[in-house]
């Protein structure tokens, strides 16, 4: 049986990498994003026909999620992994940042990742699954005033105790945390930085791979992964 996977923010960047990776080891891949035009493109892109699934909506939005659970699972009768990797960030920090945009951004780096754990536990259970959630360097290191970096340093602490809630299930959970990828992530922050190294889409998209082609009984908790060179 085709093994099908489902990605939040899936049509750009490490999503859509990771999307078209495991298309190509086979799996049937679901892939949300708020972007309707964006979502359309990449499906016209990957050509993967009828294993490709893009679904509309906000994944820091309780019914957009659950919605998208229950369409994967209808339409493919299983959820064997799921990839939390829909998150942003802004330029600036807790002094420039507006009360709206600090309240987007925790919704969806933090309650997304919360929301998607909930409503696929169930038949992550019965699949013996994996969860993988993106987070960061930032979550393991502060700066200044980073409320991205608090995001993330949460979106670990939420990985870690679901793996305590889950592990004795046969559930596993990663926690994958790049540094500097070049994606359209950088859009909203004047672009990837020039000076600094940075690592493709596709080479975090191995990563995941690798996380979830583990055999049963062994679970990767969390691998930190920078650009050679990139010394934060």
């Amino acid at each position: 049986m085709e093994p099908v996977t489902l990605i939040t923010g899936g049509s750009t960047g490490i999503g859509a990498a990771t999307a078209l990776a495991l298309l190509k080891q086979g799996h049937r891949v679901a892939v949300t994003g708020r972007d309707a035009d964006k979502l359309a493109a990449f499906a016209d892109s990957a050509s993967a026909g009828e294993r490709l699934l893009t679904i509309t909506g906000d994944a820091s939005d309780e019914h957009d999620v659950a919605a998208a659970v229950r369409q994967v699972t209808s339409t493919w009768g299983r959820l064997d992994n799921v990839v939390a990797n829909a998150g942003f960030s802004l330029p600036g920090n807790l002094e420039s940042h507006t009360p709206e945009n600090m309240r987007a951004m925790v919704l969806t780096n933090v309650l997304g990742p919360a929301l998607l754990v909930r409503e696929t536990l169930a038949h992550l259970r019965t699949s013996k699954g994996r969860i993988v959630i993106i987070g960061s360097v930032a979550g393991v290191r502060n700066t200044p005033g980073n409320l991205y970096s608090v995001t993330k340093w949460a979106a670990h602490a939420l990985a870690e105790n679901t793996r305590l809630l889950v592990g004795k299930d046969g559930v596993g959970v990663t926690v994958v945390a790049p540094g500097v990828v070049d994606t359209p992530f950088w859009d909203k922050r004047g672009g990837t930085p020039e000076a600094a190294p940075s690592m493709t889409p596709e080479q975090i998209a191995d990563i995941i791979v690798f996380t979830v082609n583990q055999p049963a009984g062994v679970d990767i908790n969390h691998i930190t992964l920078r650009p050679t060179g990139q010394t934060g």
